[in-house]
């Protein structure tokens, strides 16, 4: 089953999902809002032919644990699965006292606990119909520091995550499929400073109508969608909802050496408006083993309700963010293995960023923006080892003429949080029974601040794995994270795990 409406991530437990999929590049022309650098598809477990229970038990570093108990099983027309799963954490630190003497800094752990249920059916009706639902839901205890020495805080965080739907041949080459979602995420204090005790409540509802036609330039794609967010929570929210109603079409196709997409969406968003994005993508096979592709489109995304009006945080002068970005690319997969190089640009207004006023992060919106990149992918086999590796080049540009803290100027600075070097690499190889691998990724330095005055050192990190079968059903695995125990961080003020050690067993029925 596909989550087609946005969980929280912490909500989605590994152990409960199938795969993860993740389209780059501007998205807004197929899935709407937010899909400005690309979307992430999380599939979930589901039912298939048979009975197969699953289980495992893990334990680590820190007081952590987790047990995950589960089943995919189908007959005949049905299919269904159900997963369980508990974990916890004794935690870390999650702030820094020479960074944050007195605003956020307690010299504390900050556990964290969370239960998980999933579950999912389908019905084979015949004739080419079906219909299926799938449920997810998580309940957990997070423990942060706010502000003031010696102060805990911890929320009660429950996420909820419902769809059921209904798809079939209308007519030969045509797919139809109608689907009803909701998703709940809230979130309760139950330690807190007095004034900082709250309630705080996010749903969206959304039903869609997706049609696929066959045609002979290719796949036709329409359909239209309607989304209702709400919010509800004991601070003072001037708007608790607002309404996005959609239309789109695209064509999806090839012939020969050529491909193509073509992409169109309206979105009619009752607070901010209407929104046209549209998508349009070129690829051409130069040989067997080298491809060309070239496309350029556009997003958009409206701020959240908490990005708008939570207290201290909000910023209710925010405007909807767009964009524009062209990227081209070549690509070959050879007997030796694949490589691949990507050159992108993304012009964004009023892209929304985090601005930190008196030691406070707080929403705003930058004028203009322009994100540059190239990307090289590498991955082959050498001695017995299989391994993947990429780099990228990032020069992201703050382009607005207004002026930050102290005067100073914003035009010419770096985004913040985004460092202009990356580097990944995998390395895994088998060894009969036994296998082992390793991942490293490093990256350049970046500003926390939008006026560059604050840097965060860049990083390394190393992470080593193992695996036993003890059967074609049993495994042990074991995993070594950050093993050279590096002192970094993302945000400023805000630690980042250590070195620590995992010990996993798991059952998998064949």
């Amino acid at each position: 089953d596909l989550i087609k409406i946005a969980p929280t991530w912490e909500g989605i437990p590994l152990e409960m999902i199938e795969r993860i999929e993740v389209l780059k590049g501007p998205a807004s022309a197929l899935y709407g809002s937010d899909g400005v650098g690309g979307v992430v598809q999380v599939f979930t477990r589901k039912g298939r032919d048979g009975f197969h229970p699953y289980a495992s038990l893990a334990a680590g570093s820190r007081e952590y644990w987790r047990g995950a108990v589960g089943v995919q099983a189908g007959s005949g027309p049905l299919n269904w699965s159900l997963s369980l799963q508990r974990e916890g954490e004794r935690g870390i630190n999650s702030t820094r006292p020479e960074v944050r003497p007195t605003s956020n800094y307690n010299p504390d752990v900050d556990p964290f606990r969370q239960d998980t249920f999933s579950g999912s059916a389908g019905y084979d009706l015949g004739n080419g119909w079906s219909v299926d639902g799938s449920l997810l839901h998580s309940d957990g205890v997070t423990h942060f520091d706010e502000g003031g020495l010696n102060i805990d805080r911890a929320n009660a965080i429950r996420a909820l995550v419902a769809q059921a739907g209904a798809k079939g041949r209308l007519l030969p080459g045509w797919q139809t499929e109608l689907r009803l979602s909701q998703s709940r995420d809230t979130a309760n204090a139950l330690v807190a400073r007095p004034a900082n005790f709250s309630a705080f409540s996010t749903e969206q509802t959304q039903w869609s109508w997706l049609n696929t036609v066959e045609t002979a330039a290719g796949a036709l794609l329409l359909g239209l969608e309607d989304r209702e967010q709400r919010v509800s929570s004991s601070q003072v929210f001037p708007v608790r909802s607002r309404s996005i109603r959609s239309a789109f079409a695209g064509l999806n196709g090839q012939s020969g050496a050529h491909s193509w997409q073509g992409n169109l969406r309206r979105d009619a968003n009752t607070q901010f408006g209407d929104a046209d994005t549209w998508f349009a993508g070129y690829g051409f096979r130069l040989t067997d083993a080298w491809r060309l592709h070239a496309s350029r489109g556009t997003s958009f995304a409206a701020p959240s309700f908490n990005q708008l009006y939570f207290p201290g945080f909000g910023n209710p002068d925010l405007d909807a963010e767009t964009s524009t970005s062209l990227e081209a690319g070549l690509a070959g997969r050879h007997g030796w293995g694949h490589w691949a190089v990507n050159a992108y640009r993304t012009d964004i207004d009023n892209l929304i960023a985090n601005v930190r006023v008196d030691g406070n992060l707080s929403a705003a919106g930058v004028d203009e923006a322009r994100i540059r990149g190239l990307e090289l992918v590498v991955g082959s086999q050498l001695l017995g080892w299989q391994w993947n590796a990429n780099y990228s080049l990032l020069d992201a540009q703050n382009r607005s003429r207004r002026t930050g803290s102290g005067g100073i100027a914003y035009y010419g600075k770096d985004l913040n949080r985004r460092p202009s070097q990356l580097f990944n690499l995998d390395l895994d190889r088998a060894f009969g029974a036994f296998s082992v691998g390793a991942s490293l990724h490093a990256q350049d330095s970046a500003y926390d601040d939008l006026e560059n005055q604050t840097e965060l050192a860049g990083f390394a990190t190393l992470d080593l794995r193992g695996e036993y079968r003890l059967s074609p059903e049993w495994r042990l695995q074991t995993r070594v994270a950050n093993l050279l125990d590096a002192d970094y961080q993302t945000a400023e003020g805000f630690n980042q795990p250590g070195q620590a050690v995992y010990l996993t067993v798991r059952y998998q029925a064949l």
